[in-house]
């Protein structure tokens, strides 16, 4: 199955055109928890939980459970979250895009979260990852955006500013 994705003036074009422009990093910064993406009546557990989930030998895409509803109150807003690397693409050495997930294993080794729960990562500027699932923390505009990988369906997208590694 190929992969379609969209490029990184795609994702800042789309959320230009929902009147999203790019504001910098100068701005208030809202710190996001994984919990954040759901709806506000969503009794679904957070990604901390999820990954214990037994996985079989059939597609893991194709056990992502349907989600229950994306969330729109940061859309536009300058945001930072902190989850775990699946690259999609690279320059280089370098990662351009990735899907942030909110446990190890997610999307590779165990079925993958709800779509609001992953965030579709583009950045400019090429992350020097250390490995698969390095914990990071992304700071950089925040909105909705359905997209589709042949790992899962996503939906929210954010343009990095800022990709350091996670510091508890």
């Amino acid at each position: 199955m190929a992969v379609t994705l969209p490029s990184r003036r795609a994702v800042l074009l789309g959320l230009a055109a929902a009147g999203l422009a790019s504001r910098g990093l100068a701005e208030t910064v809202v710190d996001l928890e994984w919990r954040d993406l759901l709806p506000e009546d969503d009794p679904s557990l957070p990604g901390n939980l999820a990954g214990i989930v037994p996985h079989e030998e059939s597609s893991l895409a194709a056990q992502q459970p349907a989600s229950s509803g994306i969330r729109t109150d940061w859309n536009g807003q300058i945001v930072r979250l902190s989850g775990f690397i699946v690259p999609i693409d690279h320059k280089g050495t370098g990662v351009t895009a990735f899907i942030l997930v909110p446990y190890v294993g997610a999307c590779v080794h165990v079925p993958p979260p709800p779509a609001n729960q992953l965030v579709f990562v583009t950045t400019g500027t090429p992350y020097e990852s250390s490995g698969m699932f390095e914990a990071v923390t992304v700071t950089g505009m925040f909105g909705t955006a359905s997209t589709s990988t042949q790992l899962a369906e996503i939906g929210y997208a954010l343009s990095a500013e800022e990709i350091r590694a996670f510091r508890a």
